[in-house]
Formats: C-alpha cells, sequence, structure tokens
C-alpha cells in the first residue's frame, strides 16, 4: 500500500504542498522557542532551523476531532488540516517536530524508535507514553500554565488542556515521580533512561501494565472521536443514533475506569517500593514530603477516596518507621504506636463515614 493510499485509510486526503515561506517560517519559530524551552538539551537554532525547514509538510481534508497536524513517520513528513490559519498552525506543528526528531531509524530506513515508543515487527510498544510526553514538552514550548479542567467526569490538573489531557496528567504523574529532566532527555533523544528508571523505581510489572493503560487510554479516546463523528452523519438519527450514543457511554465509563486504575498504579508501585528503601529520618521526610505533594497532580472523581486511604495508612506506617528508627529497633517486626494506631481509627471512621453516604 503506498502512502497516500495509507493516508486515505485514516480519513486524511492531500490537497498540496504547503508554501516554502510558511515552512520556513514554521521552522525558524519553533527552533527558537524549542531551544529556549531546553537549554540543557542542547540544541543548536540554526541547525534545527535547516533540519525543520527540510521536513515535507502538505495539506490535506482530515476528519473532525482528531488532531489539526499528524506526522506520517513511513515518509518522514507533517499533514496539517485545510483551512488552519497559518498563525495557529504553529502550536500544532510543534507535536509534530518534534515526533521528526525523535525518528531512529535503521540502515534499511525502517522506524524502529519514536521517543519514548519502540517500534517492532509484529507490535507497538509506548505509544501513548510517546504521545503524553510529546505534548508535554509542546505546552512546555508554548509555555502554558496548568490549568484544571474536567473530562469523563474526572476533574484533573494538566498542561494541555486541549490535546490529549488525561495521557498528559498521567505522564506527568509519573515524571514527577521519576524525573522531569530524565523524561525530557528520553522524549527528545529516544534514550531508554526514563523507562530503566522507572522500572527500577516502580517495578517492570507494574511499569509495563501502566504503558500498557495509556494504550488502552488513547485507543478509548479514538474510539469515542470515531463514534461521535458518526452521530453527525445526515442518516444517523433514532435508533442507530441510540445504539451510537450507549456505546460511547460505555467507552467513557471504560475510560475512566482505566485511568482512575492506572492512576492509583503509578502511586502505589512507586510508593510502596521507595518505603521499603527508608532507612534514617531525613528518608522519611523526604518520602512524606513528596507522598503530600502528590495530590496536587491526581485526577479526581466522585467518590475517588483512593489516595486519601492510601495517604493516611502510609502515614501510620511512616510513623511505626520512625520510632524503629530512632530506637535502633529490627525494621522487620516493629511495634504499633499510639500515633499509628490513631491514623487506623481515623482511616476506618472515614470508611465507615463513606459507606454511610451510600446508603
Amino acid at each position: 500500500m503506498n502512502v497516500e493510499a495509507e493516508l486515505k485509510k485514516d480519513g486524511i486526503e492531500i490537497v498540496g504542498r504547503l508554501d516554502t515561506l510558511s515552512v520556513n517560517s514554521l521552522a525558524k519559530s519553533v527552533s527558537d522557542k524549542i531551544c529556549k524551552a531546553f537549554p540543557k538539551a542542547h540544541f543548536n537554532a540554526g541547525q534545527l532551523f535547516i533540519e525543520l525547514s527540510r521536513i515535507p509538510m502538505y495539506l490535506a481534508d482530515m476528519p473532525d476531532g482528531f488532531a489539526e497536524a499528524t506526522y506520517f513517520y513511513k515518509n518522514s513528513s507533517i499533514y496539517f488540516k485545510q483551512g488552519v490559519p497559518l498563525d495557529e498552525l504553529e502550536k500544532y506543528a510543534i507535536h509534530e517536530f518534534i515526533h521528526y526528531l525523535q525518528e531512529v531509524k535503521d540502515n534499511k530506513g525502517n522506524l524502529f524508535r519514536l521517543g519514548l515508543c519502540d517500534y517492532t515487527e509484529f507490535k507497538t510498544y509506548g505509544m501513548a507514553l510517546n504521545e503524553g510526553a510529546v505534548q508535554l514538552a509542546t505546552a512546555k514550548v508554548l509555555g502554558y500554565k496548568q490549568e484544571i479542567v474536567k473530562y469523563y467526569d474526572i476533574s484533573l490538573p494538566t498542561d494541555s488542556p486541549n490535546c490529549y489531557p488525561l495521557l498528559c496528567n498521567l505522564v506527568k504523574q509519573l515524571a514527577y515521580l521519576i524525573g522531569d529532566e530524565l523524561l525530557q532527555d528520553s522524549t527528545l533523544f529516544s534514550t531508554d533512561a526514563f523507562k530503566e528508571e522507572a522500572i527500577r523505581l516502580c517495578g517492570r510489572k507494574e511499569f509495563l501494565k501502566i504503558q500498557e493503560n495509556l494504550d488502552k487510554i488513547l485507543n478509548i479516546e479514538e474510539k469515542i472521536i470515531k463514534l461521535n463523528n458518526r452521530l453527525v452523519e445526515d442518516d444517523c438519527e433514532g435508533t442507530k443514533a441510540q445504539k451510537i450514543g450507549i456505546k460511547i457511554a460505555s467507552y467513557k465509563e471504560e475510560l475512566k475506569k482505566t485511568f482512575i486504575l492506572t492512576q492509583d498504579l503509578i502511586f502505589s508501585s512507586y510508593f510502596n517500593q521507595e518505603f521499603n528503601n527508608l532507612t534514617t529520618t531525613q528518608d522519611i521526610e523526604v518520602y512524606r514530603t513528596k507522598l503530600y505533594a502528590y495530590q496536587n497532580y491526581i485526577g479526581i472523581t466522585d467518590n475517588y477516596f483512593d489516595y486519601s486511604n492510601y495517604y493516611i495508612d502510609k502515614m501510620a506506617a511512616l510513623e511505626e518507621r520512625y520510632e524503629a528508627i530512632i530506637n535502633n529497633v529490627s525494621l522487620t517486626v516493629v511495634k504499633e504506636s499510639k500515633l499509628a494506631n490513631l491514623f487506623k481509627v481515623l482511616r476506618n471512621i472515614f470508611s465507615w463515614n463513606k459507606e454511610k453516604e451510600k446508603e
């Protein structure tokens, strides 16, 4: 299947080339902003401009609901949605330019790496993780500030309210725990550093499940967009529209559930493993501060208490660990302190109140 046929399969139909003046204008502005946003990456603005200006860029008819720009790795080209003003194109171009910079191909020209995404003969791994990371980098280049938004009944802080807000939130949770600079480096230069550190700090099985869930979220969102597009078709009415509406509602519920499960796995896998490494009172204070600050990153839904319950449990466990350390008691068997018992009582009361609210 040739390139145009593959693009048409995704609903993309080429209209024509983007004019040279527009290409150069985009390349110059974006190269300057990338260098400013990531000084530690040591990009050369002039060289970066040359690279970006050589990317083939096209205008195309594209489906509603999807991105206004897309990078097609099989011919290393970028396609912009026809009708988007030039001054608006830049914010969409940045994401795709970063994809271009991420490309790692073998001697035969086959793509095998795109940032945090690995391409194998049979399967692609980490696509959603990479999309979230690239969009976070894009938001940084554009200077976006964090906002609290609500999607699919989930209230969450995100740097990118209009593009991959859920993925960006979850990837930023990972970046907070694993290391933001490490994420940026792996995103821009297609290294394994971030993934390897995430596996070390969260566990291999847990990280692979997180990565898989992120792909699931991306896949569900794409299904919802396609179904929403079907709803606005001329022949979609009556029973047909009702069935599609039911399916959309089902996907939204699945999306919300997957988001919460992924979030819970991120913080529990990290903090459970880090707890085992606490050997000094200073370790405990660092851990306590990091766990407390994590509340600024999470998404919440009605009746979501997973993080608060976890926090209470860990505060009690930290008190036990603290007393064991200052009393030089073996960390394997520790007698429960009065404060630890108080935390457990508070948790039980909290859980009881939750049950009463449901009655």
